[in-house]
């Protein structure tokens, strides 16, 4: 379960590009994406080239990767307690996801490289902008 971030510490958040979890940058490193990493050690373990190694490997431990997995331009926040019970969840495409601050639209994309990978595994890229609407 992700925890949700002090008042404080509000200006520094982050959004994961995939999954649009919100969290401090310290927690993406401590901890990694909580509905991400997994995915990421996936594709970390499939492809071996070292620029590969560098985009897609976990973001645990990683600020490379945090930069680039996760945007500081956000909008609108969601507290999500119940995923799969939550219309607001479906909607949001995050009802199989941990419970926990989500960003309603996030601003940018996962690099090229990732993106390509995870279609080669058959998972479609769904940018979190809103652009790609069911």
């Amino acid at each position: 379960m992700a925890s949700i971030p002090p008042q404080a510490r509000s200006k520094q958040l982050r959004a994961c590009l995939l999954c649009s979890i919100i969290q401090h940058p310290m927690d993406f490193r401590k901890n990694g994406c909580p509905n991400c990493e997994e995915l990421m050690q996936v594709l970390r373990g499939h492809h071996e080239s070292s620029l590969f190694s560098l985009t897609s490997s976990q973001m645990k431990g990683s600020p490379d990767r945090i930069s680039v997995c996760t945007t500081t331009y956000f909008d609108g926040i969601i507290a999500v307690i119940d995923a799969e019970a939550s219309w607001v969840a479906r909607w949001q495409r995050t009802s199989k996801y941990v419970r926990g601050m989500y960003a309603v639209r996030v601003k940018g994309r996962i690099p090229e490289d990732v993106e390509a990978e995870l279609e080669s595994r058959g998972i479609k890229y769904r940018p979190r902008d809103q652009s790609d609407q069911d």
